[in-house]
């Protein structure tokens, strides 16, 4: 097998494995779940969102599939976690990059203190999502009628709903966010299909990562 430095693609360009497959595969089928969820629990939460019903196969498969589906995706998102856990520590570097938010948004990453694998702006998300699915999946245990819903107060209940209801609106605009600010960085779309980024791309947006990963 290769080493990641003798890595090269069409062009010749060297490249830097960012992700493996594993990683990948992990990634892809939290997503998947993710837009199941999404589509079904918004044809759950208002009667003009019905027609989505007719993807799952009626209303009745919606009920039943979602939860499950929802099993899933927490289980999925706890691997991806437990992956990445360890690259989303905040350090002072964060704090600064965060404080120059305007050049962030401008584009003036010369400016910006070095960056590990990951920026503050994806280290805050990462644990916006891991409070999220937390949430999601206790108040989604309260509202399980088939399963869980009976062993709790109708109270209980309807302050379960309201919670997951509002927390799955706070993970869907967070992920519009995370797929936004991954088709505003050329190549971060790769590098979860591919594996690899170019070694001008690691050295551009994520330079501390880079050196640590070259080992220079």
């Amino acid at each position: 097998m290769k080493h990641d430095s003798e890595l090269r693609d069409i062009k010749g360009n060297r490249l830097i494995l960012r992700y493996t497959p594993n990683e990948r595969t992990n990634h892809w089928i939290t997503a998947i779940t993710f837009v199941l969820l999404a589509l079904s629990g918004l044809a759950m939460f208002h009667p003009s969102m019905s027609w989505l019903y007719a993807v799952f196969g009626g209303g009745q498969w919606t009920r039943i599939l979602h939860p499950f589906v929802g099993c899933v995706m927490f289980l999925s998102f706890i691997i991806l976690a437990l992956r990445f856990w360890h690259h989303n520590y905040l350090d002072r570097n964060d704090v600064q990059w965060m404080k120059q938010i305007d050049d962030v948004l401008a584009n003036r990453e010369d400016r910006l203190p070095e960056i590990g694998k990951y920026n503050a702006g994806q280290k805050l998300l990462f644990f916006v999502m891991v409070a999220s699915l937390v949430l999601l999946l206790l108040s989604g245990i309260v509202i399980w009628r088939r399963y869980f819903a009976f062993y709790f107060p109708i109270t209980v209940i309807r302050i379960a709903s309201v919670v997951h209801a509002a927390t799955a609106f706070v993970l869907i605009v967070s992920i519009i966010v995370h797929i936004y600010a991954a088709l505003w960085i050329k190549g971060s779309i790769g590098a979860m299909t591919r594996g690899t980024v170019t070694y001008g791309w690691a050295r551009k947006h994520h330079p501390r990562w880079f050196r640590e990963t070259i080992g220079k």
